[in-house]
């Protein structure tokens, strides 16, 4: 018979079920009761203790974590203070001059117009004594245009959404000033003028204040002025992608192969058979002339690429 209540039901009229049975325990069920309500009492402490040690290791573990992160900054400090103290400790006296740190300086001085060539002893020191130092700022350059491209260049193959137009986003005029009439009437008065002292410093940095980072620097605010005034169109006609790639790799690897032969020769107390010309003359100093031309066009394409970067997204077009 099955176990329903209307079944239940008739076997307690018929006196075969107590329907209480369930409900007044016997002793036996009592005890099972108090027996199970330990066990999950019993449970129930088990996991609070353990949830209790696993905190008190966490925080045994934090405390010497912060106790050793202390300890170790403390001696850190103390270190860094006693190798200064020791540093200034062996310093000349102030006013007393070093015979030791004016030897490179007396170098320059004396011997510096003889070994490079260029009146200009600063140029002499960037890209002849130091020129190595030179070498890794132009790729410092180099490599920052790098990541600013890999960010923000946008083309047919990295476009901000499936519905873009990649011809809407070379079409620049929407956001361009080079239609106001006093843009272009300053840009046409000043763009040849910038562009052409750029080159004058560029080119007499062995003999003059100047050089490749100064000249570059005009050039390059030469060419933005020119995007501004015209339009950056217009400087898509003669800096395409691919001429401003090949004159920042050509720039770079001339630099790094000439100075290579110098410090190659150099090192190995070889000639290097470069003359140095006349001192004085646009064609003297050396390789500081080639140079200075080379860190000047990094210089001026990558001043020129960061703002063509940050206004649109594009160095041109291919």
């Amino acid at each position: 018979m099955k176990d329903t209540w209307k079944n239940n039901f008739k076997r307690w009229m018929d006196g075969d079920q107590d329907l209480m049975e369930h409900i007044l325990d016997t002793d036996e069920h009592r005890d099972e009761a108090r027996a199970a309500l330990k066990e999950e009492e019993h449970q129930i402490l088990k996991k609070a203790d353990e949830a209790r040690g696993t905190q008190r290791v966490e925080r045994l573990e934090m405390r010497g974590y912060y106790l050793t992160y202390h300890l170790v900054a403390i001696v850190s400090c103390v270190l860094l203070i006693c190798v200064l103290l020791f540093t200034i400790a062996n310093l000349p006296r102030y006013g007393v001059e070093n015979p030791e740190a004016t030897v490179v300086t007396r170098r320059y001085i004396e011997k510096g117009l003889q070994e490079t060539g260029a009146v200009n002893i600063i140029s002499g020191i960037i890209l002849d004594y130091r020129a190595f130092d030179t070498l890794g700022e132009s790729h410092v350059l180099f490599t920052a245009l790098i990541c600013v491209m890999i960010l923000l260049q946008r083309d047919k193959k990295n476009m901000r959404s499936e519905f873009e137009d990649y011809y809407t986003i070379r079409n620049d005029r929407f956001h361009e000033l080079y239609g106001d009439p006093v843009m272009h009437g300053v840009g046409s008065l000043l763009v040849p003028s910038i562009i052409l002292y750029g080159i004058y410093v560029l080119l007499n940095g062995q003999i003059s204040p100047g050089g490749g980072f100064s000249g570059g620097a005009v050039i390059g605010a030469g060419l933005i002025i020119f995007a501004s005034a015209f339009g950056l169109l217009k400087v898509d006609r003669f800096m395409t992608r691919k001429l401003f790639s090949w004159i920042a790799f050509c720039s770079l690897s001339f630099y790094s192969f000439a100075k290579g032969y110098v410090f190659f020769t150099g090192a190995n107390g070889l000639e290097n058979h470069i003359p140095k010309g006349t001192p004085g003359a646009i064609l003297s100093g050396g390789l500081i002339l080639p140079l200075d031309i080379a860190v000047g066009l990094v210089v001026a394409c990558t001043m020129y690429g960061f703002y063509s970067l940050f206004k649109r997204g594009n160095i041109g077009s291919d």
